[in-house]
């Protein structure tokens, strides 16, 4: 059953509301104007009543246009984009941030009504699914370790993309991987979606340069009127791999209500998730233990001895997230909002061996010990807030203030320590902890307009500060499974550490000609890691500690400016050329400074003398556009000084160590072409896809000293392609809407060969541990039964494709929902 957890932090973010409360006065401005309306993406018929909120939210205009009240008021049928092209779909509208601080980066959208008819969407970050050049390493549903993979960065950069929902930052920044530092998705429930945009690339001064893979804002509904909306969700996989077989089903429940009365609107949403997970990591040994049966003979990624004899985390996950947002119209121009959010995770694992002793016909562990590591109960309780006040006259001058903070209330993971004869654990275990990790964000922004709203000139400027607080020790446990939250106080390890950032950025949008934008920026940052400790230990088979090395760690700092230019053109109403360019420097994470950790059979080994990356990235988009669709042609170029790559190397049969280092050069370079369609041929017919292309290559690296695991030569690094990048990523889909109430869509993905070692002597494929390339289907049919009831069936991964990203990925699915909305 899921476990209840008792909060035992109080936010303080929301005090910092009092300090914004001048705000009410501020910026009563000439201007009488309204805002459009904001509508909630539900299947109701009757369209909600235009209201007058403080904050835009539709986000498109013309260049041409002037804020007059009586336009602002009405809802336009067809939107204009960011050229002033008429649009009939509203994922091709400009984006509100893009529109509100004339961002450079092009963008791609969809929003919670195209989700909900075309993707399988079980998980917010499905909603991702079909976007160019984007992937999600989601391994199982409501996967809590899903990192967004771009065009230039792999599944091992978490750092290298901005996720946001509204305010809040849901990249964890403590750590640049695919485990603990994993975007927070599970914060969102579904419904609570109302439109989602990417952003490619570090072009705008006002984000860090953690953008450099791009940044993505999920922007939540808020309601007009009264609405609530549930949606069940059922997937089942049927399961076949090695030695496991069976059915792995997922439950789930998502709910959303709001309301607005007089100048109050607010939304809750919640989510419980029941998931029962395709083992996730296998349990490989260098040869068959004596005295047993039942392996399967296997090579690992590099082509080393690693018969597989049984699974490794083999999970069952219980998640429930709740979240509430208010906003308040202080005056008509001016708008306050809080969000308070929370996630629980209950998940236990028990390992499956497939070795049976050739003596009693038993199953056995045969004294493998890293089947230990796949036996835990993982608690995990997670607290987020963020509060704006935010000013939308469109005058002189309006302004954005925003802080938020995210906090680990519990999350303890129990582990026995080894393992006994038969299938018997030891008594003895670890405690490993993070709670007491968190981060918090704080922004002051302006928009200044010396020649008024439309001007030649558009001047945006901001101040931020951030800091991150890493806290991960491991305990040792006298009874792993019922325990203090210390142990025995004895630690096997500790990782604990700190990083503050400051900035200040500037950037002028510049209308030299109405159809002519040159956009200037810079961005300074000041960074520094302070506080790092590290405690090592060594300790007997039977889990006793044998020694302990502690090392209090130096700090670190550094003070860097990133110049930003764009330059864009519209020939005419239906072209857009635009050129960009971004210097960007991205910091070294708490955990790649300070953590040392063990999780299953891969140790982590932290680096704290990292240096900064220095990313130089630019792109040509050219794009033609009508009311319902678009083409898209980018070509892209990186270089990024000393990248800090991660690569996992076996250090035998049975374990791996992932370690990190700064590679002194590597460039990227490629081309991206996406295309969407509306009406093609016959009405309703809906045509999408993408083809991206990248050479990535590893320039310099003097520090590389790696050997051909199989033969012991020396190998190198320079020319090969860097670690998690596959050359080719591709994706296609139609869907056929006949009319208002079904939707029929056949999709498919392809993802090119990848290598995860900087040598990439990583050739084996098809095995635990490699990067496979994969070509997957999915289709989904859509609906709309009732003005209230809708309904979906659909099958991810159609033909049953069989691939390894480093973990087993999910097989065919079946999912079926049903949605009433009130």
């Amino acid at each position: 059953m899921l476990r209840c957890h008792a909060l035992r932090g109080v936010s303080a973010v929301a005090v910092q509301a009092a300090l914004l409360a001048w705000a009410s006065e501020a910026f009563a401005q000439s201007s009488e104007r309204m805002l459009p309306s904001v509508t909630v993406d539900a299947p109701a018929a009757v369209k909600p009543k235009p209201r007058k909120p403080a904050v835009q939210t539709a986000g498109a205009r013309s260049p041409s246009a002037k804020p007059v009240a009586s336009a602002a008021r009405a809802a336009p049928a067809v939107a204009a984009d960011g050229q002033g092209a008429a649009t009939a779909r509203p994922s091709l509208e400009t984006p509100a941030a893009v529109a509100r601080y004339q961002l450079p980066q092009r963008s791609f959208s969809i929003t919670a009504k195209e989700a909900d008819e075309t993707i399988n969407l079980k998980d917010p970050e499905d909603a991702v699914k079909y976007m160019p050049s984007l992937f999600v390493r989601k391994r199982n549903d409501g996967d809590n370790m899903a990192v967004l993979a771009t065009r230039s960065w792999g599944v091992n950069s978490s750092a290298r993309t901005l996720i946001y929902y509204d305010e809040l930052l849901i990249s964890a920044l403590i750590g640049n991987n695919n485990t603990n530092a994993s975007p927070k998705w599970n914060l969102i429930s579904p419904e609570a979606i109302g439109r989602v945009d990417y952003l490619n690339g570090p072009f705008a001064a006002a984000y860090p340069g953690n953008s450099i893979g791009g940044v993505l804002l999920i922007t939540s509904k808020m309601p007009d009127k009264p609405f609530a909306v549930v949606k069940e969700t059922v997937s089942v996989m049927p399961w076949n791999q090695y030695g496991t077989r069976g059915v792995y089903p997922t439950s789930q429940t998502s709910a959303a209500a709001g309301n607005r009365d007089g100048k109050l609107s607010w939304l809750v949403s919640a989510n419980y998730l029941d998931s029962f997970q395709q083992p996730l990591t296998y349990t490989t040994n260098g040869s068959i233990p004596a005295g047993t049966t039942g392996a399967f003979p296997a090579k690992n990624k590099v082509g080393q001895e690693a018969d597989v004899v049984g699974t490794g985390i083999l999970a069952h996950s219980q998640q429930t997230s709740a979240n509430l947002r208010l906003a308040y119209d202080m005056t008509p121009l001016v708008q306050a909002t809080y969000s308070l959010g929370i996630w629980n995770n209950h998940q236990v694992s028990d390992p499956q061996t497939y070795l049976r002793s050739t003596a009693t016909g038993l199953p056995t562990f045969a004294g493998i010990s890293t089947f230990a590591s796949g036996k835990y109960i993982w608690d995990q309780t997670h607290l987020s807030n963020a509060v704006a006040v935010k000013s939308d006259t469109k005058g002189i001058f309006d302004f954005d203030l925003s802080a938020s903070s995210y906090n680990y209330l519990e999350d303890t993971q129990l582990n026995p320590y080894t393992v006994t004869s038969g299938l018997g654990f030891s008594q003895n275990g670890k405690i490993t902890r993070m709670d007491g990790t968190n981060w918090q964000n704080a922004d002051a922004k302006g928009i200044w307009r010396p020649f008024g709203y439309d001007g030649p000139h558009e001047i945006s400027f901001g101040l931020h500060g951030d800091r991150y607080r890493m806290e991960n020790p491991t305990y040792a446990s006298t009874v792993w499974y019922q325990t203090s939250s210390t142990g025995t106080g004895q630690l096997y390890a500790n990782g604990e550490g700190e990083t503050r950032t400051g900035a200040l950025w500037l950037q002028d949008a510049w209308k030299i000609q109405p159809n002519l934008k040159l956009t200037l920026g810079g961005r300074l940052e000041s960074w520094q890691a302070l506080d790092g400790l590290n405690v090592v230990t060594a300790a007997s088979a039977a889990g006793a500690i044998t020694s302990t090395f502690t090392a209090n760690q130096p700090g670190l700092s550094s003070t860097n400016f990133s110049p930003k230019a764009s330059l864009s053109w519209d020939p005419n109403r239906d072209w857009n050329i635009t050129a960009n360019f971004g210097e960007a420097y991205r910091y070294p994470t708490v955990l790649e400074l300070y953590q040392n950790v063990t999780v299953g059979n891969t140790i982590t080994v932290a680096n704290p003398f990292l240096k900064p990356e220095q990313d130089f990235t630019g792109e040509l988009n050219i794009e033609r556009h009508w009311n319902d669709g678009r083409v898209r042609l980018t070509l892209f170029r990186e270089r990024t000084n000393n990248a800090i790559i991660s690569q996992t190397n076996a250090i035998n049969a049975t374990q791996t160590a992932t370690t990190f280092s700064n590679v002194d050069a590597i460039r990227l370079q490629g081309v991206e072409l996406s295309a969407d369609k509306d009406n093609v041929l016959i009405q309703g017919l809906q045509l999408f896809g993408s083809v991206t292309y990248v050479d990535s290559r590893i320039l310099a690296d003097a520090n590389w000293a790696g050997r051909d695991p199989l033969t012991g030569v020396p190998t190198t690094a320079v020319g090969k392609r860097v670690p998690c990048v596959p050359d080719w990523r591709a994706k296609f889909g139609v869907t056929y809407r006949p009319n208002g109430s079904w939707a029929y869509t056949v999709a498919a993905r392809y993802s090119g060969k990848q290598y995860s070692t900087l040598d990439n002597t990583d050739i084996v494929s098809r095995v635990y541990g490699a990067f496979d390339n994969f070509f997957v289907v999915d289709l989904k049919i859509h609906y709309n039964a009732t003005k209230n009831f809708a309904f979906d069936f659909g099958i991810d991964n159609l033909f049953n494709e069989q691939y390894f990203l480093f973990h087993p990925f999910p097989g065919r699915t079946f999912v079926l929902a049903g949605k009433y909305t009130f």
